[in-house]
């Protein structure tokens, strides 16, 4: 009897095991297939350059973080009118999705600096301090860091008038001046410097077009 009861408890103590075993493996089946779910966030290419670490590509998107949209804005006169009311619009180069595949979209200052921040989770569009930054950082380097500012995305001028498409280059940074202007850094040609926008060209109207670029949080 004794012997029996003691195969009984060992045969309930095997199903109980193998039972258990079976629910975990399920478990982890789950949470691969949920990693590779549709429903992941995007994963950005990125490149540390001093302390900061920095997007490789412009930005391409076209809401805000909480989900709103930010417009699309395609013809001079709706660019325009955007700029003038201060709301935020983006745009294609030349209205071409083609050159959004290559460069990023271009954005105007005031979806920058809407407060439902276009920037994604762990990021954030810098500072005029952190461009300062970076462009130091690539004047000390011999390095190839730089390439990732060499795309040259051109702009939208405030009128809406497209310029300078691999040729030139603008970001935007937060940091505004006055009413009407913020500052930005903008490359061209072979050099390795980061000029401030607003300086060295005397763009640096809230209205044009600009690429945006992001740095970790």
């Amino acid at each position: 009897m004794k012997k029996a009861n003691l195969m009984l408890n060992v045969i309930l103590m095997t199903t109980i095991i193998v039972t258990s075993c079976g629910e975990n493996v399920s478990k982890k089946k789950a949470a691969t297939t949920n990693k590779t779910s549709s429903n992941e966030p995007v994963v950005y290419k990125e490149v540390p350059i001093g302390k900061q670490v920095w997007m490789v590509d412009n930005l391409n998107i076209d809401k805000f973080r909480n989900g709103d949209s930010i417009p699309q804005v395609k013809t001079n006169e709706e660019w325009e009118k955007a700029g003038k009311n201060k709301q935020p619009a983006w745009c294609y180069y030349d209205n071409n999705q083609k050159n959004g595949a290559k460069y990023g979209k271009l954005y105007n200052w005031y979806a920058v600096n809407d407060s439902r921040n276009m920037a994604p989770k762990g990021w954030h569009i810098p500072s005029d301090a952190e461009w300062t930054e970076v462009g130091k950082q690539i004047l000390d380097s011999k390095n190839s860091k730089i390439v990732i500012f060499n795309e040259f995305s051109g702009f939208r001028l405030s009128q809406g008038k497209f310029k300078w498409i691999d040729k030139c280059a603008g970001w935007w940074s937060t940091t505004d001046v006055t009413e009407n202007f913020a500052l930005g850094r903008n490359s061209y040609g072979n050099s390795a410097e980061l000029r401030n926008l607003h300086d060295d060209m005397g763009y640096g109207s809230k209205k044009l077009g600009l690429s945006v670029r992001c740095v970790r949080d």
